[in-house]
């Protein structure tokens, strides 16, 4: 009784369907949304302080590049295995476990930054156990989510999830460069370290009678090969994954192509990416707001127009002669960017059957993320040979190419 009318309490008066922020109104989803953004928060002040980092160290922008490659790496390389152990095992407990881990190691990286001991190999070490970590975490925290809000309210959820993510990008960073510049970089650390305590509280706190448990997959053989088997002979998976491909190598590339824009494609200083990253996480927020009041049918067709929609969008910010212009054309860039992440997001988590959910969002983290190890810098290439604002360019003309050709094959077999 208790769970149908927190159900029915999820809803707006239009219908039953759901408003704005009715996946809030779920406890469940309300503890983990409200830990997830802290912890969003601790993490891009620790982003930020180890880049910083890095530079004090090194003074070489190649190795911060290593540095950063070396988070990414294992979720290229194994992330479609974690995915597989998302899928054996208890979604909220190995969630708890990975959280407990990255709390660790925060911890770790303060207490080396504190005494004064850390190295650029240490630094090494401590982000590639980072991203193993990852490799769990990444699809665990994606389709918990699934188990936390009915059908009903899963895209509104995800947008919901998109919109505080994004928030916390615009929160992190301006606060790790407040704490910098006054404290040094440990603080931020030890912030971090402490945001991990909400999220790990928000997991112990859900109460297990108010979820919806996917079925666990039985150990076996060639579960892998199954899961990439079974994403390649469903179009409504395959071809949104198509697109997640191309544009989280290519489009998604926007701390390349962004500093490349403003400084060598306008003569702008640091000041003026600062404010183009500022207006791409404005335009995340909005776009996710925008999400969360959806109420039209999501499919293949409306994903692709929106991959079209983003990628023109990024073609005139590349191609505007003004940076005033372009500043403005980027905060429809990053509205386009959420609508766009958090529909594929929404279309792969709807459509996957709930015992493989856990390998094909991890084929979607490699996709959107660990293809910047290759893509950032293929784009940093494109830039250095052909101009700055070909950089950005290429990443428009990849999102809204493979939009296109998956729209033209989707009216064709009339795939909706």
């Amino acid at each position: 009784m208790q769970l149908r009318s927190l159900r029915r309490g999820a809803a707006d008066d239009s219908g039953g369907r759901p408003g704005t922020f009715a996946s809030l109104r779920i406890r469940n989803y309300r503890l983990y949304a409200l830990g997830q953004t802290t912890s969003v928060v601790g993490n891009w002040m620790q982003n930020i302080a180890v880049g910083w980092l890095t530079l004090q160290l090194t003074h070489s922008g190649t190795l911060l590049g290593v540095v950063t490659g070396t988070r990414y790496l294992p979720v290229l390389v194994l992330g479609v295995w974690g995915g597989l152990v998302v899928d054996r095992h208890d979604t909220r407990r190995l969630l708890t476990l990975t959280q407990s881990c990255s709390a660790t190691l925060a911890a770790l990286l303060t207490a080396l930054s504190w005494a004064g001991v850390m190295t650029l190999p240490l630094l090494l070490v401590l982000m590639l156990a980072t991203g193993l970590t990852n490799v769990f975490d990444n699809p665990a925290r994606q389709s918990l989510i699934s188990e936390l809000v009915d059908r009903e309210h899963l895209p509104n959820a995800i947008a919901v999830n998109s919109t505080f993510v994004n928030t916390a990008k615009l929160v992190g960073p301006g606060l790790a460069g407040v704490v910098i510049a006054a404290l040094g970089v440990t603080p931020c650390f030890a912030l971090d370290t402490v945001s991990f305590v909400a999220v790990i509280a928000s997991l112990l706190m859900l109460r297990s009678g108010e979820m919806y448990p996917a079925e666990r997959e039985e150990r076996a053989g060639g579960q892998i090969r199954a899961g990439l088997a079974y994403i390649c002979r469903t179009p409504q998976l395959l071809r949104p994954m198509a697109m997640v491909y191309v544009t989280g190598m290519l489009t998604w590339e926007f701390p390349v192509s962004l500093p490349l824009l403003t400084t060598s494609g306008f003569g702008a200083g640091p000041a003026a990416y600062g404010a183009a990253m500022a207006c791409m996480s404005v335009g995340g927020v909005i776009g996710g707001f925008a999400a969360m009041r959806r109420r039209r049918h999501l499919g293949t067709r409306s994903l692709s127009w929106s991959a079209v929609i983003w990628g023109a969008l990024i073609c005139a910010a590349a191609l505007t002669p003004t940076l005033p212009t372009a500043l403005v054309i980027l905060v429809f860039v990053g509205s386009g960017s959420i609508t766009f992440n958090s529909s594929a997001k929404t279309l792969m988590q709807m459509e996957a059957v709930p015992q493989m959910r856990g390998r094909v969002m991890s084929i979607w983290s490699i996709g959107w993320l660990g293809g910047t190890v290759f893509g950032a810098p293929a784009v940093g290439a494109i830039g250095a040979a052909w101009g700055a604002r070909s950089a950005l360019l290429v990443g428009g003309l990849a999102a809204a190419g493979i939009g296109l050709a998956v729209l033209a094959r989707s009216l064709t077999d009339r795939t909706p």
